[in-house]
């Protein structure tokens, strides 16, 4: 009886709180999830690889409209947005490395900077996007029909702003759509149709990769924030610390796309000029 005691006694000895019943020592239980949280993002890849291969697809049968489409986009806000998801990487890589040292107060800290990061790059997006509604780069039904005049709108408001920049100014007024359909070429016609398509096309493509992009990145606040509570409850440790790390490859593969999406939608008609 009393050997049947020894052995409980050092069995609870050797059992970490945070240690679930089906494993066997905490380090089982970290690999175990770090090869789960791989096993996830693999399929986020996958999730991903699709509009990157329709991307692909579609940028090299229509080159040169996807290029000119991207030169409407604004490249200097994509790179500041991509300046700020690089520091959140940094603070997330600190959150990891307090937690791994058992300094939960930074640990917490480093994760809400993230967060706060990360509000501001949506913040930029949401700038941006607001930007692309009122010079119609948002793909409507009127964008490819015979009324192809949200394209039109799009492409004289970007040589009005180009103007505008040329002459030193940072404001310039908006084109008046009544003017733009008062211009529309109709000798364009198929071809103006077809541009049309092709620029509906490449925006149709933007803005679903980056709403999917910023979906992520809301779920990432959730979670980060979860996490970043039980941080400041003091429960990580050097021995446990796998949800930090985990949301942390999670955070750096919601970065990585944006390191791809980049340069794909941004720099694709850099060389046209602005």
């Amino acid at each position: 009886m009393s050997a049947t005691n020894e052995i409980v006694q050092d069995h609870g000895q050797h059992h970490h709180k945070d240690l679930a019943h089906h494993f066997d020592t905490l380090e089982q239980q970290h690999d175990a999830n770090t090869l789960g949280m791989w096993a996830f993002l693999l399929t986020e890849v996958l999730f991903f690889g699709g509009l990157f291969a329709a991307y692909t697809i579609y940028r090299y049968k229509y080159s040169a409209m996807f290029e000119e489409a991207s030169n409407h986009l604004d490249i200097t806000l994509g790179a500041t947005n991509t300046v700020i998801l690089i520091l959140s990487s940094l603070t997330m890589a600190l959150a990891v490395r307090c937690s791994q040292t058992g300094n939960s107060l930074w640990t917490g800290r480093w994760l809400l900077i993230t967060i706060a990061f990360g509000l501001m790059f949506l913040g930029v997006k949401f700038v941006e996007w607001k930007h692309d509604y009122h010079i119609h780069l948002m793909p409507g039904k009127d964008w490819s029909g015979k009324d192809y005049w949200h394209w039109q709108y799009a492409k004289k408001a970007k040589d009005m702003e180009t103007e505008a920049h040329k002459n030193g100014s940072a404001e310039h007024s908006l084109p008046d759509r009544k003017d733009v359909l008062a211009d529309n070429d109709p000798s364009l016609g198929v071809r103006g149709i077809q541009e049309s398509q092709q620029a509906r096309l490449f925006f149709l493509l933007y803005f679903c990769m980056t709403s999917l992009h910023a979906l992520h990145m809301l779920v990432g606040f959730v979670l980060i924030g979860i996490i970043a509570y039980f941080a400041y409850q003091g429960a990580y440790s050097p021995e446990y610390y796998s949800p930090v790390e985990n949301i942390g490859l999670y955070w750096h593969f919601v970065d990585i796309v944006w390191i791809f999406l980049f340069p794909l939608l941004y720099l694709l008609g850099a060389h046209m000029g602005h």
